[in-house]
């Protein structure tokens, strides 16, 4: 991408002509995202190759050539911020071939600094982790909000809200929930916190108007925290709008599945649908991280067997008590294991950095971190 020096008055060690010519980005207005890509691309070269950044002066000798590109100061910003993202994150993948082997170094703790690879990577994703301001979370702020909020700080924020579609009697489209994506899927998973009893109509709104075929809980049911059942063991229940009926339990080990149908009755027109409930027994309540990492996986992979074989590309709702640790754990897992499946790399770091750009609160502690890298440890003993 760069050739030789045709601009004999930049200054600088760095300072030879970029051949633009060669870059190209399919975007319509050939302008201002199509000068970010070209200038993050040209930088990462740089990087590479001298050890050293150029925005300005690239964005200049682009400017030079085609009026705008870069067009505004937030898309300036943005290749400033994606270039020390890239500088400080580098390259977290691991081949599959060469992971067992790594393993042990990535886990150990230097005894005189007590860091460890893993630790690093978790403070470094902390670092690159956006912080949310209030103006990001203003729907979820509103006072009519706040008694749908389990807590007050761990709030979703707007661009990545799943708003309520179903009417119901109080006619609110909020919910504390974040559309996130899998590795697959854009917005695959909706990340919610256990439903209070005020929002259990709500939660139910949401898997239907989202075509949620799969719930996942990782929580146990607590009244003392306002966990409550929201589900029927037998017959129906309408919530709101939405009937559901259950079908089908069964239990092995550490997971019990339940079957529901469940209808909007306001639109019966609309038809059933199935959803399948996984409720995972293995976490209890004051562990940051469950019981068995074999039987997490199980977890996992048996959520996505059911969404291959039945989820008609339908979402999964993943839930805990607060919709950020737990759930951000069955997240990050689900991705990784589907890039060792496509790309031949387990990439942890990327899996969770990819869930806090809609989520940032996911996966919060060094504990899941690593438990996301002894999981996979395990899941490549079976494929």
């Amino acid at each position: 991408m760069r050739t030789k020096d045709v601009d004999e008055n930049r200054t600088g060690a760095h300072a030879d002509q970029l051949d633009l010519s060669a870059c190209y980005s399919p975007y319509v207005a050939g302008a201002g995202r199509t000068g970010c890509f070209i200038v993050i691309d040209i930088m990462m070269d740089m990087a590479v190759r001298e050890g050293l950044l150029d925005i300005y002066n690239c964005v200049c000798e682009l400017r030079s050539r085609r009026i705008n590109m870069v067009q505004t100061e937030e898309q300036y910003v943005f290749i400033h911020d994606a270039m020390l993202e890239a500088c400080l994150c580098g390259d977290t993948a691991i081949s599959v071939h060469a992971f067992r082997a790594a393993y042990p170094t990535i886990v150990c703790t230097d005894p005189q600094s007590g860091s460890s690879q893993v630790k690093d990577e978790f403070q470094t994703l902390n670092m690159v982790t956006p912080t949310l301001r209030s103006e990001d979370c203003s729907i979820a702020l509103l006072p009519r909000n706040h008694e749908k909020n389990r807590y007050r700080d761990l709030l979703p924020p707007d661009r990545c809200l799943p708003f309520l579609i179903t009417i119901n009697g109080d006619s609110s489209n909020y919910i504390n929930a974040a559309l996130v994506d899998s590795y697959r899927q854009p917005s695959a998973f909706i990340v919610t916190q256990h439903p209070l009893p005020s929002t259990v109509k709500d939660f139910w709104r949401l898997v239907f108007d989202y075509h949620c075929t799969s719930i996942v809980m990782l929580n146990e049911l607590d009244l003392s925290k306002y966990c409550p059942q929201y589900w029927p063991e037998e017959g129906m229940l309408c919530h709101g709008p939405i009937q559901v009926e259950f079908v089908a339990f069964n239990m092995e080990g550490d997971i019990v599945t339940r079957t529901f149908r469940i209808c909007n009755m306001a639109r019966p027109q609309d038809g059933c649908r199935m959803v399948e409930q996984f409720q995972y027994l293995g976490w209890p309540s004051g562990r940051d991280v469950p019981s068995s990492r074999h039987s997490f996986l199980r977890l996992v992979l048996a959520v996505e067997r059911w969404q291959d074989d039945y989820g008609m590309g339908g979402r999964t709702a993943v839930h805990c008590q607060n919709g950020a640790g737990r759930s951000g754990t069955f997240c990050a897992v689900s991705i990784a294991c589907d890039m060792v499946k496509r790309q031949d790399v387990v990439d942890v770091f990327h899996a969770v950095k990819t869930l806090r750009n809609s989520k940032p609160n996911i996966v919060d502690s060094l504990n899941q971190y690593q438990f996301c890298y002894e999981v996979m440890l395990e899941y490549l003993e079976t494929v």
